[in-house]
């Protein structure tokens, strides 16, 4: 269905009718002017993330369903680095003639089923069109109490530095979906080339030939079969609520936090920066998943680099005092990778056999000059 025939008010409806609030923060939701929220005891945190296709997401390989799912996880992630619970959520969306009504439904199914895993409202936002594609624009509210919350700059000397999950299979899983793009276009560029100079030779059955072996090309699935959890961490990322549950669990508050979206190199400086520290961080300590060594094997790719600079693995880099060193060695899926230093010190990653090397932000710069997904 053409979206022109529904109207910007027909599409609302048929996005957000059936949406149903689960927050009593949540006074009133989509209908309005603005959504009406009431948090009369906590502090309210607020994030805004803007996608942009070609810049942040590649529609060659990410379908609607799960790229409404990434735009929503990425920015319940931000909630939960700060220490808090995600409540709210808007979304505006510009949209180009290229997308149809059911696109947007499907994008509302996977924004939806993340919200729906963390009990977020959609209680808002925007439509408009575009003459470049696809624009995305997300802000979730959150709530927490003010003695709950972690900021970034509450690292202190001999605090321990850790990090939830494993590190760089986001990456790698970029890699591959550009290695197959790559790979597919280019056997597009060369069925073309033979199309046309058949045509150019008259030969009319060699046409024919061609533009059916052309057309089976457009049906072609790459196999990703011992990959997957590489494309997954890519396409499907998960915010790591539950890391938070458990440090909660475990009677253990953060002294800073942060998530990594960026790359576990950009968001440690971030924490030093802010902090006033420096760092130590131990190479042999980063939790490396077994696909993401192999596929950096595979592509000639360093891996302590790609787990270091990668990017989109949103899983929560903490801080936390020494004394918690217990607590937090009996958390699953957490790895204690170094410890937080005096500034003059500096900002370290110790190599397996000892050698010391600078951390410099390499991981991802959206205004970087050539910087695509």
């Amino acid at each position: 269905m053409e979206i022109s025939k529904l109207g910007e008010f027909g599409l609302i409806h048929r996005l957000t009718d059936n949406i149903e609030r689960k927050n009593n923060s949540t006074k009133y939701g989509v209908g309005d002017d603005c959504a009406v929220l009431h948090y009369p005891d906590k502090h309210v945190l607020v994030t805004t993330d803007m996608l942009m296709e070609g810049v942040h997401f590649d529609l060659t390989y990410i379908d609607m369903r799960h790229l409404g799912y990434k735009a929503a996880m990425v920015n319940i992630s931000d909630i939960f680095a700060m220490n808090g619970t995600p409540r709210q959520m808007t979304v505006s969306i510009a949209v180009s003639k290229k997308f149809k009504v059911e696109d947007l439904d499907e994008f509302y199914y996977g924004l939806r089923a993340a919200c729906n895993k963390w009990n977020v409202d959609v209680v808002g936002g925007d439509t408009t069109s575009s003459f470049t594609g696809l624009a995305i624009s997300i802000t979730c509210i959150g709530e927490a109490a003010e003695e709950e919350i972690v900021y970034r700059n509450g690292a202190k000397d001999t605090d321990l530095i850790c990090v939830s999950g494993d590190l760089g299979a986001a990456y790698m899983g970029l890699q591959l979906l550009e290695r197959e793009k790559a790979v597919y276009y280019g056997r597009i560029d060369d069925m073309n080339r033979r199309i046309k100079a058949a045509k150019a030779a008259g030969d009319d059955a060699l046409v024919a030939k061609l533009q059916k072996q052309a057309q089976e090309l457009n049906d072609f699935q790459p196999d990703f079969s011992g990959k997957e959890y590489l494309l997954q961490r890519q396409l499907s990322p998960e915010a790591r609520g539950d890391i938070r549950e458990k440090l909660r669990g475990a009677n253990v508050h953060p002294t800073a936090m942060i998530d990594i979206s960026d790359g576990l190199s950009s968001e440690l400086l971030h924490i030093c920066e802010q902090s006033g520290c420096g760092c130590r961080i131990f190479e042999k300590q980063l939790p490396i998943d077994y696909q993401t060594a192999v596929m950096a094997e595979e592509m000639n790719m360093n891996v302590t680099t790609c787990a270091m600079n990668g990017g989109e693995d949103y899983e929560l880099l903490f801080t936390v005092p020494i004394g918690d060193h217990e607590k937090v060695a009996a958390i699953e899926g957490v790895r204690m990778i170094g410890h937080i230093t005096r500034k003059e010190l500096g900002k370290q990653l110790v190599a397996r056999d000892g050698a010391e090397y600078d951390i410099t932000a390499q991981g991802w710069n959206p205004l970087r000059d050539g910087n695509g997904e």
